[in-house]
């Protein structure tokens, strides 16, 4: 038959005699389908010959007993072991004339490829699933059990496996397979078959009825936890596995949770439990009073020599965030940790995203109303509101800075993939178009952008409030006291907000307090001699001082009032000169002037008196 099949591939080759090759392949399926049963029958028989199945001592697994299970693998010796080693080899060369088969059928007549397992493993599988179940019915209140049983047999065994197994396998050349994977597949393959036809269906039947939700919840989650900790285990015991070939075929059974995969109802249940959960939690934080502080032992302060540091935040205390935002970042984490093992990609997308996503849609709606409480009055301005919205922008940052770190992840990129290959998604463009938190991080993103602008609106206000008189007399006292209470709000701004956010903050508000100064000069009737030309400058000269801390020349931010007292130290020649001069960029620039108009220049200078 193998000469068949290998006729077959060179004839095709030459594209020809197409209804031929399907009567060919018509007389191989009817005998291949006299041949396998036979074959099978032989070898169940050769098994029940040797103790197979071996007994599963229920009993101790019950009371938490760990003793080794006796391998009949391991006890055949001589013509046993060549008797076994014979009808292995048969079943072998029969599927992988079967995979030869399939493989040419799927790449050349366009037929789907089938799943490719091991049919010797199964044989070994089946009569043990009809003992474990056996034992699992009785165990339908502690599932705890099943776990344990299947975990203790396929460990057990695997010394069998691997040892007696494998190198029939490698004889027979199937060269892609692993004895290994293929036990602990089908294993794994046991357990979720009785949970998809027991367990979950009762379970998702009993969640409709109101009076039965919680405790269904209840039940579910733990049994999730069971498997997660399962599928590590399982995992485990290949933890040297190498699969060149067929890596992502092999593994996908390799996971309990593949029962969500083809049952998205279930998928969607499990996914508003979670984020029924994880809201719970977060709601818990933060009742707690610590929820919003900031661990002032490892506060990371901003100053001059850390500037470019703080482009580099990474930890919670370099982003002053309160722990309200790790505990919300570890909420999810843990969501994101028990999806892991879900073998399809993109049944894992719609997981995060209607659990993980979800959750810091809300997370971030509590930042919000965090920041609305802060009540930010220009007029009764109090420390404590700033510190309130402060500790909202820094959680929004944290986040936003670990849901892109998510992002770049390989298995997150995988799931943005998959996304877009299913057209679950419409494409647009923007920054994060390849990210997949991309919404989530422009919401936390825009939190931030407007209470960083709401904080610099409300800093300005008062500062005009405040200098309301020295805008009309030019009294110093006014200006000072305005100063003085920038420079404190400023401070409180600096000690509470991070250092990337602050530095933004105090740049807008000096670009607003240099164009504020330069309208109101140029705006108003105040008539400059020399003296009050030198009492504006020292009256900059203090301003400038109020920024001196953020940086070394804090006069390059305001650019207006530089040019205005450039203007105002000129001499009169030099002021007529500039206005009868030519009124072009070029001609003030030679005077120094490179930020006013020259209707603005005019203006300043008429205002002078000598």
């Amino acid at each position: 038959m193998n000469d068949v099949e290998e006729i077959i591939v060179n004839v095709e080759k030459s594209q020809q005699w197409h209804h031929l090759l399907k009567s060919v392949d018509h007389r191989v399926d009817k005998t291949l389908a006299i041949l396998r049963p036979e074959a099978l029958a032989e070898h169940r028989a050769l098994l029940a010959y040797f103790g197979w199945p071996p007994k599963l001592l229920a009993s101790k697994v019950e009371s938490g007993g760990l003793s080794k299970l006796l391998n009949p693998l391991l006890l055949m010796h001589g013509n046993e072991k060549n008797s076994y080693a014979q009808s292995f080899h048969v079943l072998c060369a029969l599927q992988q004339l079967h995979s030869r088969r399939e493989a040419r059928k799927f790449k050349t007549l366009g037929q789907k490829e089938c799943e490719i397992r091991l049919w010797a493993i199964d044989e070994l599988v089946t009569p043990l699933a009809v003992r474990m179940e056996y034992h699992f019915v009785k165990w339908a209140e502690q599932p705890e059990f099943m776990f344990a049983l299947v975990y203790r047999v396929t460990r057990d065994f695997m010394e069998g496996v691997s040892d007696i197994l494998q190198p029939l396998i490698d004889a027979a050349r199937l060269t892609s397979y692993s004895a290994n994977e293929a036990w602990v597949s089908a294993m794994v393959h046991i357990l979720s078959g009785f949970l998809t036809k027991n367990v979950f269906p009762a379970l998702a039947e009993r969640y409709k009825e109101k009076d039965m939700k919680l405790e269904v919840i209840s039940l579910w989650l733990h049994l999730v936890d069971l498997i997660v900790a399962f599928d590590k285990q399982m995992q485990s015991l290949l933890r040297y596995e190498t699969c060149l070939l067929f890596p992502d075929a092999q593994r996908r059974g390799i996971s309990v949770l593949i029962v969500f995969c083809d049952r998205p109802d279930w998928l969607k249940i499990w996914a508003k439990m979670e984020l029924k959960d994880g809201w719970k939690k977060l709601k818990a934080v933060l009742k707690d009073a610590k929820a919003w502080q900031i661990d002032d032992k490892h506060r990371v302060d901003f100053d001059v020599s850390t500037i470019c540091k703080t482009f580099l935040l990474s930890s919670r205390e370099a982003h002053k965030a309160p722990f309200v935002a790790e505990s919300a970042l570890k909420i999810a984490q843990e969501m994101i940790d028990r999806c892991q093992t879900l073998p399809d990609i993109l049944s894992r997308a719609k997981f995060v995203r209607s659990t993980v996503a979800r959750f810091f849609w809300y997370f971030s709606n509590v930042l919000l109303l965090h920041c609305r409480n802060a009540e930010l009055p220009p007029e009764e301005l109090d420390g404590s509101a700033f510190v309130r919205a402060c500790e909202s922008i820094n959680a929004a940052r944290y986040v936003e800075s670990k849901l892109q770190e998510w992002s770049d992840d390989a298995s997150f990129l995988e799931m943005k993939i998959a996304e877009n290959n299913s057209n679950m998604q419409e494409q647009h463009q923007g920054f994060y178009d390849d990210c997949f938190f991309e919404e989530e991080i422009k919401c936390l993103a825009e939190l931030e952008t407007n209470w960083l602008m709401e904080i610099v609106a409300v800093l300005l206000r008062q500062f005009e409030n405040l200098t309301l008189e020295y805008n009309h007399t030019e009294d110093s006292n006014a200006f000072i006291e305005a100063l003085q209470s920038l420079k404190n709000q400023l401070h409180v701004l600096k000690k509470n907000l991070n250092g990337k956010d602050f530095l933004d903050l105090w740049r807008s508000v000096a670009d607003g307090l240099d164009h504020f100064i330069c309208g109101s000069i140029l705006g108003g009737d105040v008539k400059f001699s020399k003296k009050q030309s030198n009492e504006f400058g020292t009256d900059m000269q203090a301003l400038f001082l109020v920024f001196q801390p953020f940086c070394a020349r804090p006069e390059a931010f305001f650019p207006c009032i530089r040019d205005i007292l450039k203007l105002l130290a000129m001499s009169g020649e030099e002021v007529k000169h500039l206005l009868v001069g030519k009124k072009s960029e070029k001609y003030m620039q030679s005077y120094g002037i490179s930020h006013l108009r020259f209707d603005q220049v005019e203006k300043t200078l008429r205002k002078l008196k000598f």
